[in-house]
């Protein structure tokens, strides 16, 4: 009985054992597929670095209408297929390019609304949906806030659920966040340094938590006043923050404001950046608005060739 009893210990302690390497190698330690699901989070065309590995070419805008940019036009697939060949006309020998939807996810509002913030939210539901539709052409979206009378800081991190996404990304328009007493509308917005600082440091600390691809950070100015002390602006590792260029005109005017406000190194400066992260150049295109629309060669033109192009 004695005999008979050890080997019965001595059979259990061999199955448990099994069942710890089993249970060691369908969690991650015995290689293959279980292997490959450990891996960080990767963009749909490769690389973990957007910036400035890719060339970022975005449609603009919202479905509540069509005078809001091209992302108002037709369904979200459909301004998926437009965008295709509009963002290849700007691919170049070792720099690819990476489609992305800019979705005004705040909208600036001429209404207060019933809390007196002057924006509305996109609901879950449309955000899912271009969410959807980008990654079908293997893109990012970009989640664009024009928050009226709402902080920066509020509305971003209302945004927290689509953030931790590894191909989701973030745009300040400070020309839509008045103080209180003024519409939306009525005057040009601003933002600051401190304001952009502390966006950019929540994204950079979603992005180590979730150990997500490098997130972009896009402001969009136009006039020095929109960021009036933007030399205060901080980098952050696995951040890239861009200034967009925005304003619609003549390529005259365009591009005078461009070298204006685009972010150029100072002289002797080495364009150092933490690891993915630094600041880099954009520059916004209009269907409607601009006279004699800049062909993507004459925008590559621009010194620097802006790493971002946004068509609205």
């Amino acid at each position: 009985m004695y005999r008979r009893r050890r080997r019965t210990a001595l059979a259990a302690l061999a199955a448990l054992f099994l069942l710890l390497v089993w249970a060691i190698a369908t969690s991650g330690g015995g290689g293959g597929a279980s292997a490959d699901r450990a891996k960080p989070p990767e963009l749909a065309r490769g690389g973990r670095v957007l910036l400035p590995n890719y060339r970022l070419v975005a449609y603009y805008g919202a479905p509540q209408h069509d005078e809001l940019g091209a992302l108002g036009i037709g369904t979200p697939d459909q301004a998926g297929r437009k965008l295709l060949p509009q963002a290849a006309a700007y691919k170049r020998p070792g720099r690819p390019v990476m489609p992305a939807f800019e979705l005004i996810v705040t909208l600036a509002q001429a209404d207060p609304g019933e809390d007196g913030m002057y924006r509305l939210r996109q609901t879950p539901d449309v955000i899912q949906r271009y969410l959807d539709a980008v990654r079908r052409i293997k893109g990012v979206l970009i989640l664009d806030i024009q928050p009226g009378h709402a902080s920066f800081e509020e509305e971003v991190r209302a945004l927290g659920q689509w953030l931790i996404e590894p191909d989701v990304e973030l745009a300040l328009d400070p020309e839509w966040h008045l103080p209180p007493g003024v519409v939306p509308g009525k005057q040009i917005g601003s933002t600051d340094a401190a304001t952009i600082n502390e966006v950019s440091y929540y994204l950079a600390r979603l992005r180590r938590l979730k150990d997500l691809p490098q997130k972009v950070l896009i402001v969009h100015q136009f006039t020095e006043g929109m960021v009036p002390d933007r030399d205060k602006v901080l980098e952050r590792p696995g951040v890239a923050i861009v200034h967009n260029m925005d304003g619609f005109g003549t390529p005259e005017m365009k591009t005078s404001v461009f070298n204006q406000l685009s972010y150029h190194p100072a002289p002797g400066e080495a364009r150092t950046r933490p690891a993915g992260g630094g600041r880099f150049t954009g520059f916004k295109l209009f269907y409607k608005e601009d006279t004699n629309l800049m062909a993507p060669a004459r925008a590559l033109g621009l010194r620097p060739p802006p790493d971002v192009v946004v068509y609205e």
